[in-house]
């Protein structure tokens, strides 16, 4: 049976580009670099960079981590300084910021956790919304 999400690999045009993003603009740990990729870590979370033509696509696939209320703020700051694309207004329960990386892939930094969603969506239900 699976347990739990191993690690996401992301397609990066530019290892070296993206590392620094990772790196600098959101705390990732680097591991290890070479010239088709790079290991780095986030908490409990493998990151995987490999070097590949990137093909985004429209839909709202995206990737979320976790921030403090209280570093919030002081994030959003750092990536409107770095000149980061914001791809998507927040509109759901807690502070989110959803942003692009270099290659354009879907992030987002959310204050709360899937408790916290439920609660919200308790008390206000999406349409055909069941609970188990």
């Amino acid at each position: 049976m699976l347990k739990n999400l191993n690690h996401l690999t992301l397609a990066a045009s530019d290892i070296s580009r993206s590392l620094q993003f990772y790196v600098e603009i959101l705390g990732f740990i680097p591991h290890a670099q070479w010239d088709q990729g790079a290991y780095l870590s986030l908490g409990q979370l493998w990151l995987c960079l490999s070097k590949d033509s990137v093909d985004t696509k429209r839909d709202y696939t995206h990737y979320a981590f976790t921030i403090g209320i209280q570093d919030f703020t002081d994030f959003i700051l750092k990536l409107r300084q770095a000149g980061v694309v914001e791809w998507k207004e927040n509109r759901s329960e807690g502070e989110s910021v959803y942003f692009l990386d270099p290659d354009g892939h879907k992030l987002e930094a959310h204050c709360g956790d899937l408790q916290s969603r439920l609660q919200a969506c308790r008390q206000n239900p999406y349409q055909g919304m069941k609970f188990f």
